[in-house]
């Protein structure tokens, strides 16, 4: 049990959360303010679903990387992620997906966990790779098929211009994968058509695709007037505060990931990422020639970036758990309510972390945080 502010879907209680076998069985309590006691705000377990790597070890690396990379965002509040790709020749992609598939079979404890693969590339455009290895080409069914075969991807990052890429959204949706448009040169149009064939959603939202002209409003004007879902960086250096601000008003659903690297957790230096290095300074990760190359954001951090541009908390939250819930259809997830995992994360009133649940074990805090009210 543990008792604070609560984050439900029906508002703020404050009173005791219960939970056996890793599931919620009860929440009691009243309605109340946060900000008018000093009790912890206790928050459903933040969802990235676009995760490099963290803690010195990179997703391409394959299992044994992995195990560090759930460590380190669990220390952070995250408790379930995606392992996330990087463009790479097919056998590398094949390799990393059965080490990820196999991981997954017997995840180790004291980590998030991993829900599956994000497959950023390779089937996006080669004039707008950002940081991905020059190994871009266009996605075929049989091939898609194939990988499919090796591990459970959920999310696949794909650039809508490319030629067959209509055809292959299409046959993506139908077998339940989350299509996202991102490194493209794509227009509006194309944008438009690729939403229209299955496509929902919208990868690092600004970045790495055509940008908003009033006569070429681009990918990013498909996306602000289509789109419910999209992922956004909120680590206040990828995108600017006032376009987080412009894309809140425009998508319903816009989503925090933190497209974390190696570097994430990790002092000042060099890292890989994929088969590249890439250099922590400056706040941010970036290659040789200065291009941002994913970020050192944690979870926690995206969370108090959006509350001071403004987003209330409970806001805040929704964005970092129901709604990449919601993206990825996980029912049990992102929310506090009976029968939900117990995945929690627990702050106090300055929005640092104090302690981390992963389906009711106490993954980050060196006690039990229970508030004796």
């Amino acid at each position: 049990m543990i008792y604070g502010n609560i984050l439900t879907p029906d508002g703020w209680r404050l009173g005791e959360l219960h939970w056996q076998a890793g599931r919620i069985t009860r929440i009691a309590g009243e309605p109340a303010d946060p900000g008018a006691n000093e009790h912890p705000r206790i928050l459903p377990g933040f969802i990235d679903l676009h995760v490099h790597g963290g803690g010195g070890a990179d997703a391409m690396e394959g299992g044994h990387a992995l195990a560090t990379v759930a460590r380190t965002h669990a220390r952070f509040g995250t408790t379930s992620l995606l392992a996330t790709t990087m463009t790479a020749p097919d056998d590398e992609i094949r390799r990393v997906l059965g080490e990820i598939d196999a991981y997954m079979q017997a995840p180790p404890a004291g980590g998030a966990r991993v829900l599956g693969v994000h497959l950023e590339g390779p089937y996006i455009n080669p004039g707008k790779l950002g940081a991905q290895p020059a190994h871009a080409r266009p996605g075929r069914i049989e091939e898609v098929e194939a990988l499919l075969a090796l591990a459970p991807i959920r999310l696949l990052t794909l650039a809508p211009e490319l030629a067959g890429h209509g055809e292959l959204i299409r046959h993506l949706t139908e077998r339940g994968v989350r299509v996202q448009l991102g490194h493209t040169l794509g227009s509006y149009e194309e944008g438009v058509a690729a939403l229209e064939h299955g496509a929902c959603g919208f990868t690092h939202l600004f970045n790495a695709m055509t940008g908003l002209h009033h006569r070429k409003p681009g990918m990013v004007g498909a996306a602000l007037a289509h789109a419910d879902y999209a992922e956004l960086i909120p680590d206040l250096l990828h995108v600017h505060p006032g376009a987080i601000r412009a894309a809140l008003r425009c998508i319903p659903r816009l989503y925090a990931v933190t497209d974390s690297t190696a570097a994430a957790g990790m002092p000042e230096g060099d890292y890989r990422l994929g088969e590249q290095t890439v250099t922590k300074c400056l706040g941010g990760v970036r290659l040789a020639d200065g291009t941002l190359a994913g970020s050192t954001l944690t979870m926690d951090q995206a969370l108090r970036n959006l509350v001071s541009i403004g987003l209330p908390l409970e806001e805040a939250s929704r964005r970092l758990s129901r709604y990449p819930a919601d993206f990825l259809g996980l029912n049990e997830q992102g929310r506090l309510a009976t029968e939900c995992l117990a995945d929690l994360v627990v702050m106090d009133t300055e929005l640092n972390l104090q302690a981390v649940y992963v389906a009711g074990q106490l993954i980050e805090g060196e006690t039990d945080v229970t508030d004796a009210r």
